[in-house]
């Protein structure tokens, strides 16, 4: 069974939550000013306000915290260096990467994908900084490029969660209030193919509250997610199953009556008695933390040791069990999961008729 601890926090006490510094924070809040041309006023100090705010809503939290420490990494790089991260110099950048790619001494070796990451980063910090970045440049360009050739690898890939596994991991869950809604978390995650933000960013109804990524709508087929995601607004259409125990909708409307819970987020914390639902919403941390721990108690992946069972599971495993189960025309699958491209929806899908279309065959051989 799954051991249900208190949720009065979702945050480690032990642990201090980490401050930002406030030079970068005024550096950041800089970027956006009046023209100095302009004497300031009650109007346009608030369009000023108005427009940072604004421009802090270009990324989700977890993109701008993630460039945010790439900023800090690289300035704390260059003071150990004795160098200046302003203006931008191409060819410092290209120093620092390639001291992530083969670093010296006992710091880890960084993959292709989390290089990139700081790459991007570094140009949002600069860009933050009225300094724009050429990642074009060839001292960046060429050494990026040989870095991709000489270390690049398959992506990993984390487990995909299939029909069979979904309903052990729900099986295992008490029938209390945490189990109502950890089971509708789980259920309506894969059948919807939802990333973990999105699903705890969900409210009851439009408009509840300033922080939604988007609501619920239950209709007697099914319930329709209108999502606000990273790739724009889209609908999810998560129709009923063929049984209550494994039903998302039926999950998910016993939790809400259950928590009473009939405006703002539809998925909260629940008090330390575990009789009420609070009213603070989740952590989409805590998605991840309830897919390994689901896994690990439901037993999946039984013929790996505990640590690789471990990390073999995220909240992204939902999404790829969804893609990888349904046994349907690719382009629906597709539209589920928000996908640009089909070969998007073709990196998650773990399990498939990899040669149903016979191109060997069709050309005569």
């Amino acid at each position: 069974m799954c051991e249900i601890m208190p949720e009065t926090s979702e945050k480690s006490p032990s642990k201090p939550p980490e401050r930002p510094n406030p030079h970068e924070e005024d550096e950041g809040r800089e970027a956006i000013a009046l023209p100095s041309h302009l004497a300031g006023s009650g109007t346009l100090d608030r369009l000023v306000e108005t427009a940072r705010d604004y421009a802090r809503q270009a990324a989700s939290e977890n993109t701008l915290k993630a460039y945010a420490n790439d900023w800090s990494h690289f300035t704390r790089w260059c003071r150990m260096r004795g160098a200046e991260p302003l203006p931008p110099s191409p060819e410092l950048i290209g120093l620092y990467i390639a001291d992530l790619a083969a670093p010296g001494g006992k710091a880890p070796t960084l993959s292709v994908s989390t290089i990139e990451r700081r790459l991007s980063g570094l140009s949002w910090g600069y860009a933050q900084r009225g300094q724009p970045l050429d990642r074009k440049d060839r001292h960046i360009a060429s050494v990026l490029a040989g870095i991709r050739r000489r270390h690049a690898r398959p992506p990993a890939q984390k487990e995909a969660i299939l029909a069979e596994d979904i309903r052990a991991m729900v099986a295992i869950l008490p029938q209390d209030l945490w189990g109502l809604r950890d089971r509708a978390i789980l259920l309506l995650g894969y059948a919807g193919g939802l990333r973990r933000s999105e699903i705890v960013g969900l409210d009851a109804h439009k408009d509840d509250t300033p922080d939604s990524r988007g609501w619920i709508e239950l209709l007697p087929g099914g319930a329709v997610l209108t999502l606000n995601s990273k790739t724009g607004w889209r609908q999810v259409e998560v129709g009923r199953g063929s049984s209550d125990q494994t039903c998302p909708v039926h999950a998910l409307t016993q939790w809400l009556d259950f928590a009473k819970i009939d405006f703002g987020p539809v998925f909260t914390r629940i008090s330390r008695d575990g009789r009420r639902a609070l009213e603070s919403r989740l952590s989409d941390k805590h998605v991840a933390r309830l897919v390994k721990r689901a896994a690990m108690s439901a037993g999946l992946r039984p013929d790996l040791p505990e640590a690789e069972r471990v990390a073999l599971f995220s909240g992204h495993s939902l999404r790829a069990g969804l893609a990888s189960s349904a046994e349907v025309d690719e382009r629906y699958v597709q539209k589920q999961l928000g996908h640009a491209s089909a070969e998007m929806t073709r990196r998650y899908q773990r399990r498939r008729d990899r040669f149903r279309v016979n191109l060997t065959k069709a050309a005569g051989l």
